[in-house]
Parts: C-alpha cells; structure tokens; sequence
C-alpha cells in the first residue's frame, strides 16, 4: 500500500514520507529527492504533494522504487512523532452520510437531555426508531468545521471546561488532490488524493445546547483538538474498494463500536460533485463521511471519562489513537 505520512523526528522540521516495512519505517521523500539531484521538488509538505497531482504522485513512488534500500533515508516510526496526515487542511467539510447514524443520533440527543429522568428514559427507549428523514436521501448535508484545530494520532486531547459529556465518533475521509469547480461524479475519483480516519470529538452536552438554534455545531465541535486526522492517507488505488470497510472504535481496549463503510447515502464522489457545483474544491480540503451507524457513544448512552485511550480502526487505513482527559 501507499501511505504518506506526515512526520516529525525529535526537535526538527514537519516532514513527509512513504510508510513502509509493515508500517514500522517511514521514506523521506524530501531528503531522497536531494539526494537524486530533484531542485524544486514538491515533498515539502502534504499541501505541496497534493498540487503537484498525478506527477506528484508517480515521482514520490519513483524515488521509493529507485531509493527505498537506502537505510538513511528511512526512520523507524517509534522513532518519531506522527503527525495529522495535514496539520493545517485548507479546509474541513463533515457530511452525514450513514442512515443507522442519523436515525439514532437524535434519540441519544433525547436520553442525554433526559438522562435524570428514568420515566423518560423508559418511554424514549420504548419508541419504534424513526426514519431517516427525507432531507438526507435528497442531497448531501454536511457542515463546514474548524480546520485549525486539527491533531493527529497519539496525541492528547483535552475537552473544554464548558462540556462534561464527552464523545467520539467513528469515520473516515478524503483528501481531495485537485483543485477544480463543477467536478462530475463520474470523474470525482480522479480527484480523491487519499483516505484517512477521522475522530470528529464532540462536546455533545453543547451540542445539545446549540443545535435547537438552526445553525452549528458550533462549541460542540469546536475546541483545540478536536478534528483528529491520522494516521497516514492511503492512496485510492491500493486502498481497492472504499465502501466494503470495517470500522471499529476501542475505548481502553474494549470494543464499544462497530460498522462497515458500506450503505453510504452518498458516495465520496457524489459529496465532490455537490460541494463543488459553482464553487471551487481546493487540493488539500478534507471530507468526512459522517458517522458509521453504532460509530459513537452517544448512539449506545456511554461517553468518555478522564484518561480513557480512543482508538478507532479502519480496515486497509489503519487506527488512529488519542487518550482525553478532563481539564481541572
């Protein structure tokens, strides 16, 4: 598989590379290049990768192909600090695009408002599931969220002093890799640069404060650390099949979520083709699936607690971890 990583080794610069060695070693493609002689090459950073396109692409694999034996070229991965795959997206877009998730989210909204009351409870629970609403089979719905809040795996994220409920939710995403207006469908996969997981952290007692208000998620979702990306992007053509993944999330080694990307209301490629009709997707944005259906603590009335360790996996992608803890 291609996987590019963004990359950090102790009291240096962000690099970036191709992940290799059963994932335990990373290529730097930027020291590689200079040493085959490239001036002017494009592995800077994953921005600058990703306007390169499709020749960005062919000589990163190339430098591997001719370059990878080079032990000095690489660095064991416990070695460095990974970073979010993009630290700085030019911008993040989060759609709701799985029904299971969509159908429950609204009654755990109701527990969570409810949650003292235990005859209010009984009578929510005894409900017969709504329907997906007819809004989101029509079009895609989706929010624009805070792209300069962004962490990547490992790293520690503190939810903010206003919340006391705490939740994850369990998604992937792409990179778009061209920048272009008015992208068809049909062509809309040519311009998927790569895959990654995406933890959406959210203050869901906020949330439910705000969200009556017809505009948001504002400081529910909003908050230093809470768009986690990571831990690398898998390129579309070694993921194979994005619709037929299994997702799981682990709270301190114990299952809590499960689902498959499959059931999608709308595809990735149909997501570019809308948010791109008569304005411009730039490389670099991010797009996130929305929540698998089952994929957070608020569908099942669990949520988290000071220094609990989150890891959410997805089949061919990989898991991404962070511990959260409450601030004092």
């Amino acid at each position: 598989m291609t996987k590019f990583a963004t990359y950090r080794a102790e009291g240096g610069q962000p690099r970036i590379g191709i992940v290799h060695g059963g994932d335990g070693r990373v290529f730097d493609l930027a020291n590689a290049a200079e040493r085959a002689g490239g001036a002017g090459h494009p592995f800077a950073s994953m921005l600058h990768l990703m306007d390169a396109g499709a020749g960005g692409l062919e000589g990163a694999r190339r430098l591997f192909d001719e370059r990878g034996r080079d032990e000095d070229l690489s660095a064991a991965l416990s070695a460095v600090e990974l970073l979010a795959p993009v630290p700085e997206p030019r911008q993040m877009r989060d759609a709701m695009c799985f029904p299971l998730h969509i159908r429950q989210s609204p009654r755990g909204m109701r527990k969570l408002a409810a949650r003292d009351d235990a005859e209010a409870l009984a009578a929510i629970d005894a409900e017969p599931l709504a329907p997906v609403a007819e809004v989101y089979r029509e079009l895609p719905i989706y929010y624009i969220t805070n792209r300069l809040v962004v962490r990547g795996p490992d790293t520690t994220v503190r939810w903010p002093r206003y919340s006391t409920v705490m939740d994850y939710e369990l998604e992937f995403g792409v990179f778009v890799g061209r920048t272009a207006a008015d992208v068809p469908a049909a062509r809309a996969r040519d311009h998927i640069f790569g895959f990654t997981i995406f933890n959406d952290f959210s203050a869901r007692d906020q949330q439910m404060k705000e969200m009556p208000g017809w505009l948001g998620p504002a400081k529910g979702k909003s908050f230093d650390g809470a768009n986690v990306l990571g831990p690398w992007i898998v390129t579309p053509d070694e993921l194979g099949d994005p619709y037929a993944l299994a997702m799981e999330a682990r709270v301190n080694g114990e299952v809590w979520s499960q689902g498959r990307s499959d059931g999608m209301l709308f595809s990735f490629e149909e997501l570019i083709a809308h948010m791109s009709r008569d304005e411009t997707l730039f490389a670099g944005e991010f797009i996130g699936s929305g929540t698998v259906g089952n994929g957070c603590g608020l569908e099942h009335g669990r949520f988290l607690r000071h220094g609990d360790t989150v890891e959410l996996e997805v089949e061919k992608i990989g898991v991404l971890r962070n511990k959260v803890e409450q601030q004092g």
